[in-house]
Protein backbone atom coordinates (compact mmCIF):
# COMPACT_ATOMS: atom_id res chain seq x y z
CA UNK A 1 0.00 0.00 0.00
CA UNK A 2 1.37 3.69 -1.00
CA UNK A 3 1.75 6.17 1.67
CA UNK A 4 0.21 9.26 2.23
CA UNK A 5 2.81 11.97 1.81
CA UNK A 6 2.18 14.24 4.63
CA UNK A 7 3.14 17.83 5.36
CA UNK A 8 5.30 19.33 8.24
CA UNK A 9 3.34 18.96 11.61
CA UNK A 10 2.07 21.86 13.01
CA UNK A 11 1.19 22.55 16.95
CA UNK A 12 -1.75 21.57 18.48
CA UNK A 13 -2.16 21.74 22.35
CA UNK A 14 -4.85 19.35 22.61
CA UNK A 15 -4.56 15.79 23.29
CA UNK A 16 -8.06 14.89 24.69
CA UNK A 17 -10.62 12.82 23.60
CA UNK A 18 -12.72 12.96 20.36
CA UNK A 19 -13.07 11.28 17.35
CA UNK A 20 -9.40 9.23 16.44
CA UNK A 21 -9.59 8.53 13.18
CA UNK A 22 -5.58 9.16 12.20
CA UNK A 23 -5.79 11.25 8.94
CA UNK A 24 -3.33 13.36 7.19
CA UNK A 25 -5.28 16.79 8.57
CA UNK A 26 -5.19 15.33 11.59
CA UNK A 27 -1.59 14.64 11.81
CA UNK A 28 -0.63 17.45 10.24
CA UNK A 29 -2.21 19.89 13.08
CA UNK A 30 -0.13 18.45 15.96
CA UNK A 31 3.43 18.99 16.04
CA UNK A 32 5.13 21.91 15.54
CA UNK A 33 8.62 21.22 14.97
CA UNK A 34 11.56 22.03 13.34
CA UNK A 35 12.67 18.71 11.96
CA UNK A 36 11.68 16.01 13.70
CA UNK A 37 8.54 14.58 11.58
CA UNK A 38 9.70 17.24 9.07
CA UNK A 39 8.13 14.75 6.66
CA UNK A 40 5.37 12.21 7.36
CA UNK A 41 4.23 9.31 5.99
CA UNK A 42 0.91 7.58 6.63
CA UNK A 43 0.05 4.29 6.25
CA UNK A 44 -3.30 2.96 6.63
CA UNK A 45 -1.97 -0.80 7.03
CA UNK A 46 2.00 -1.53 6.92
CA UNK A 47 3.75 -4.72 7.37
CA UNK A 48 6.59 -2.55 9.93
CA UNK A 49 6.96 1.22 9.71
CA UNK A 50 10.72 -0.03 10.39
CA UNK A 51 10.49 -2.25 7.43
CA UNK A 52 8.73 0.83 5.26
CA UNK A 53 11.11 3.57 6.26
CA UNK A 54 14.21 1.44 6.08
CA UNK A 55 13.58 1.23 2.31
CA UNK A 56 12.73 5.19 2.10
CA UNK A 57 15.80 5.67 3.76
CA UNK A 58 18.07 3.57 1.12
CA UNK A 59 15.93 5.78 -1.53
CA UNK A 60 17.39 8.58 0.44
CA UNK A 61 14.89 10.01 2.46
CA UNK A 62 15.95 13.18 5.18
CA UNK A 63 16.70 13.02 8.59
CA UNK A 64 14.05 13.88 10.44
CA UNK A 65 11.19 11.25 7.85
CA UNK A 66 8.12 10.03 10.21
CA UNK A 67 6.71 6.65 9.45
CA UNK A 68 3.21 6.00 10.71
CA UNK A 69 0.77 3.21 10.50
CA UNK A 70 -2.44 2.78 11.73
CA UNK A 71 -1.98 -0.90 11.82
CA UNK A 72 0.80 -2.91 11.67
CA UNK A 73 0.60 -7.06 10.50
CA UNK A 74 4.61 -7.80 10.88
CA UNK A 75 5.53 -5.26 14.13
CA UNK A 76 8.49 -6.95 16.50
CA UNK A 77 10.18 -6.11 19.59
CA UNK A 78 13.39 -6.55 21.39
CA UNK A 79 15.27 -9.71 20.47
CA UNK A 80 12.75 -10.01 17.73
CA UNK A 81 9.84 -10.71 20.34
CA UNK A 82 6.32 -9.81 18.82
CA UNK A 83 4.68 -6.26 19.19
CA UNK A 84 0.58 -7.37 19.21
CA UNK A 85 -0.58 -4.13 16.62
CA UNK A 86 -4.21 -3.42 16.31
CA UNK A 87 -5.89 -1.04 14.23
CA UNK A 88 -7.07 2.22 15.54
CA UNK A 89 -6.02 2.35 19.05
CA UNK A 90 -2.52 2.59 19.15
CA UNK A 91 0.82 4.43 17.64
CA UNK A 92 3.24 2.70 15.22
CA UNK A 93 5.64 5.53 14.02
CA UNK A 94 9.43 4.92 13.42
CA UNK A 95 11.76 8.47 13.02
CA UNK A 96 14.54 8.29 10.67
CA UNK A 97 18.02 9.81 11.80
CA UNK A 98 21.47 10.62 10.14
CA UNK A 99 23.22 11.24 12.88
CA UNK A 100 26.90 12.66 12.48
CA UNK A 101 28.10 10.29 15.53
CA UNK A 102 30.47 7.40 15.47
CA UNK A 103 28.29 4.04 15.32
CA UNK A 104 29.43 3.09 19.01
CA UNK A 105 27.26 5.98 20.14
CA UNK A 106 23.66 4.87 18.35
CA UNK A 107 22.43 2.57 20.95
CA UNK A 108 21.77 5.90 23.14
CA UNK A 109 19.57 7.03 21.20
CA UNK A 110 17.02 3.90 22.07
CA UNK A 111 17.46 5.99 25.45
CA UNK A 112 16.60 9.26 23.97
CA UNK A 113 13.73 7.95 22.55
CA UNK A 114 12.65 6.60 25.99
CA UNK A 115 12.85 9.69 28.02
CA UNK A 116 11.19 12.06 25.22
CA UNK A 117 8.29 9.17 24.76
CA UNK A 118 7.79 8.99 28.52
CA UNK A 119 7.48 12.93 28.67
CA UNK A 120 5.37 13.13 25.62
CA UNK A 121 2.85 10.79 27.24
CA UNK A 122 3.29 12.51 30.26
CA UNK A 123 1.86 15.84 28.45
CA UNK A 124 -1.21 14.13 27.32
CA UNK A 125 -2.61 12.15 30.31
CA UNK A 126 -2.25 12.22 33.41
CA UNK A 127 -0.37 8.96 34.66
CA UNK A 128 2.45 8.11 36.59
CA UNK A 129 4.41 7.48 33.47
CA UNK A 130 8.11 6.24 33.87
CA UNK A 131 10.87 4.31 32.55
CA UNK A 132 12.19 0.82 32.94
CA UNK A 133 15.99 0.48 31.75
CA UNK A 134 17.04 0.92 29.11
CA UNK A 135 13.80 1.74 26.86
CA UNK A 136 10.20 0.54 27.78
CA UNK A 137 7.79 2.80 29.10
CA UNK A 138 6.31 2.22 31.87
CA UNK A 139 2.90 3.31 33.56
CA UNK A 140 0.89 1.29 36.86
CA UNK A 141 4.46 -1.10 36.82
CA UNK A 142 3.05 -2.55 33.20
CA UNK A 143 4.27 -1.76 29.66
CA UNK A 144 2.70 1.52 28.09
CA UNK A 145 4.91 1.69 24.88
CA UNK A 146 8.06 -0.19 23.68
CA UNK A 147 11.37 1.16 21.25
CA UNK A 148 13.58 -0.49 18.62
CA UNK A 149 16.30 0.90 17.04
CA UNK A 150 17.61 -0.53 13.84
CA UNK A 151 21.35 0.93 12.11
CA UNK A 152 23.04 0.65 9.01
CA UNK A 153 26.60 1.87 8.99
CA UNK A 154 29.89 1.12 7.73
CA UNK A 155 33.21 0.84 9.59
CA UNK A 156 33.56 4.48 10.74
CA UNK A 157 30.26 6.34 10.04
CA UNK A 158 26.46 6.05 9.96
CA UNK A 159 24.28 5.32 7.30
CA UNK A 160 20.93 5.76 8.74
CA UNK A 161 19.48 5.14 12.35
CA UNK A 162 15.55 4.02 12.71
CA UNK A 163 14.10 4.47 15.76
CA UNK A 164 10.30 2.74 15.88
CA UNK A 165 8.22 3.21 19.00
CA UNK A 166 4.97 1.45 19.58
CA UNK A 167 2.61 3.12 22.34
CA UNK A 168 -0.85 1.38 23.60
CA UNK A 169 -2.84 4.52 23.53
CA UNK A 170 -6.73 3.44 23.13
CA UNK A 171 -6.75 -0.22 24.00
CA UNK A 172 -9.70 -1.09 26.31
CA UNK A 173 -8.71 -4.82 27.25
CA UNK A 174 -5.99 -7.11 27.06
CA UNK A 175 -5.92 -10.84 26.42
CA UNK A 176 -5.77 -12.72 30.30
CA UNK A 177 -1.95 -12.99 29.88
CA UNK A 178 -0.58 -9.86 27.82
CA UNK A 179 -2.92 -8.01 30.28
CA UNK A 180 -0.52 -8.83 33.39
CA UNK A 181 2.14 -6.78 31.79
CA UNK A 182 0.57 -4.19 29.15
CA UNK A 183 -1.24 -1.08 29.68
CA UNK A 184 -3.03 1.48 27.34
CA UNK A 185 -3.05 4.91 27.97
CA UNK A 186 -6.69 4.63 28.21
CA UNK A 187 -6.58 2.35 30.59
CA UNK A 188 -4.43 4.62 33.24
CA UNK A 189 -6.17 7.57 32.92
CA UNK A 190 -10.22 6.57 32.09
CA UNK A 191 -10.13 8.23 28.72
CA UNK A 192 -9.52 8.54 25.36
CA UNK A 193 -7.07 10.09 23.54
CA UNK A 194 -6.19 11.60 19.99
CA UNK A 195 -3.23 9.76 19.19
CA UNK A 196 -1.92 12.34 16.35
CA UNK A 197 -1.64 14.67 18.88
CA UNK A 198 0.56 12.06 21.32
CA UNK A 199 2.75 11.94 18.22
CA UNK A 200 3.38 15.52 18.13
CA UNK A 201 4.13 15.73 21.25
CA UNK A 202 6.65 12.93 21.80
CA UNK A 203 8.10 14.49 17.90
CA UNK A 204 8.55 17.88 20.12
CA UNK A 205 10.25 16.15 23.22
CA UNK A 206 12.58 14.32 21.16
CA UNK A 207 13.78 16.98 19.01
CA UNK A 208 14.50 18.81 22.17
CA UNK A 209 16.31 16.11 23.80
CA UNK A 210 18.02 14.55 20.56
CA UNK A 211 19.47 18.58 20.22
CA UNK A 212 20.97 18.02 24.10
CA UNK A 213 22.12 14.58 22.88
CA UNK A 214 24.42 15.76 19.67
CA UNK A 215 25.65 18.63 21.85
CA UNK A 216 27.83 15.82 23.53
CA UNK A 217 27.46 13.16 21.70
CA UNK A 218 26.63 11.26 24.85
CA UNK A 219 23.81 11.11 27.72
CA UNK A 220 25.69 13.63 29.74
CA UNK A 221 22.73 16.34 28.76
CA UNK A 222 19.90 14.48 29.84
CA UNK A 223 21.07 11.86 33.11
CA UNK A 224 19.25 13.83 35.47
CA UNK A 225 16.01 14.00 33.57
CA UNK A 226 16.21 10.06 32.50
CA UNK A 227 17.17 9.29 36.04
CA UNK A 228 13.66 11.08 37.31
CA UNK A 229 11.71 9.12 35.12
CA UNK A 230 13.53 5.36 35.47
CA UNK A 231 12.07 2.87 37.65
CA UNK A 232 14.67 1.03 38.94
CA UNK A 233 16.52 3.87 40.69
CA UNK A 234 16.67 2.24 44.22
CA UNK A 235 15.26 -1.40 43.25
CA UNK A 236 16.16 -4.67 43.80
CA UNK A 237 16.84 -6.11 40.05
CA UNK A 238 18.13 -9.20 38.23
CA UNK A 239 20.61 -8.44 36.01
CA UNK A 240 20.40 -11.63 33.59
CA UNK A 241 23.51 -12.41 31.83
CA UNK A 242 23.31 -15.28 29.16
CA UNK A 243 25.16 -17.48 31.16
CA UNK A 244 24.85 -16.67 34.65
CA UNK A 245 22.43 -14.48 36.58
CA UNK A 246 22.80 -12.06 40.04
CA UNK A 247 20.81 -9.63 41.87
CA UNK A 248 22.01 -5.74 42.62
CA UNK A 249 20.78 -2.66 43.54
CA UNK A 250 20.01 -0.34 40.35
CA UNK A 251 20.86 3.61 40.41
CA UNK A 252 20.68 5.88 37.65
CA UNK A 253 22.80 5.86 34.35
CA UNK A 254 25.86 6.88 33.49
CA UNK A 255 26.98 9.63 30.32
CA UNK A 256 27.03 6.39 28.15
CA UNK A 257 23.55 5.12 29.34
CA UNK A 258 24.99 2.25 31.20
CA UNK A 259 22.54 1.39 34.23
CA UNK A 260 25.05 1.27 37.04
CA UNK A 261 23.84 -1.49 40.02
CA UNK A 262 25.30 -1.79 43.43
CA UNK A 263 26.36 -5.78 44.14
CA UNK A 264 25.58 -7.49 47.10
CA UNK A 265 29.37 -6.75 48.12
CA UNK A 266 29.26 -2.89 47.51
CA UNK A 267 31.47 -3.14 44.43
CA UNK A 268 29.48 -0.80 41.50
CA UNK A 269 29.17 -2.01 38.22
CA UNK A 270 27.40 -0.55 34.90
CA UNK A 271 25.69 -2.40 32.51
CA UNK A 272 25.29 -2.54 28.75
CA UNK A 273 21.84 -2.88 27.55
CA UNK A 274 23.27 -5.01 24.34
CA UNK A 275 25.07 -7.90 26.69
CA UNK A 276 22.37 -8.22 29.95
CA UNK A 277 18.41 -8.08 30.32
CA UNK A 278 17.12 -6.32 33.45
CA UNK A 279 14.40 -8.05 35.78
CA UNK A 280 12.54 -6.66 38.96
CA UNK A 281 13.53 -9.00 42.08
CA UNK A 282 10.25 -10.36 41.34
CA UNK A 283 8.46 -9.72 38.23
CA UNK A 284 9.12 -7.70 35.04
CA UNK A 285 9.60 -4.12 37.12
Amino acid sequence: MKPEVLKTLRGAEDCGSGADVMTAEQVESMAGTRWAAGTVVYYPEADSTNVRLRHLAEEGAPHGLLAVADRQTAGRGRRGRVWESPGGSCIYMSLLLRPDIAPEKAPMLTLVMACSAAEGLRDCADADIRIKWPNDVIAGEKKLAGILTEMSSQTDRINHVIIGTGINVNIKSFPEELGKTATSLYLETGREVKRAAVIGAVMRRFEENYDIFMETEDMSGLMEKYGNLLINTGREVRILKPDSQYRAVAGGINRKGELLVRREDGAVEAVCAGEVSVRGASGYV
